[in-house]
């Protein structure tokens, strides 16, 4: 399995949550809705999910080892830190005159 796209949308406003993730897997499969979270210990991914009738929350589609769920996790925080680098590099863009 190879993740062949990783698309962030970052989140602005302030808190837990800081980008909502989609990947591409093998150029044939989207999973959507891929959380990053600032935790405790730094940033982590959430799979999707959804509200159980007993207010639980599930992963309605998650890795199923070890292996695959920390390749996952380093691909897309790999990404999302580019992403942030990204940023800083890029031109201001409100107008102003230097």
């Amino acid at each position: 399995m190879k993740i062949t796209d990783v698309r962030i949308r970052k989140i602005a406003k302030t808190g837990k949550m800081k980008a909502v993730v989609s990947i591409t897997i093998d150029n044939e499969f989207v999973v959507h809705d891929i959380k990053v979270i600032e935790g405790e210990k730094g940033l982590f991914i959430a799979m999707p999910s959804k509200k159980t009738a007993e207010g639980e929350y599930r992963d309605i589609a998650h890795p199923i080892n070890t292996e695959t769920r920390t390749m996952l996790e380093d691909t897309i925080l790999r990404q999302y830190k580019e992403s942030l680098l990204q940023d800083e590099g890029a031109p201001d863009t409100d107008g102003a005159q230097d």
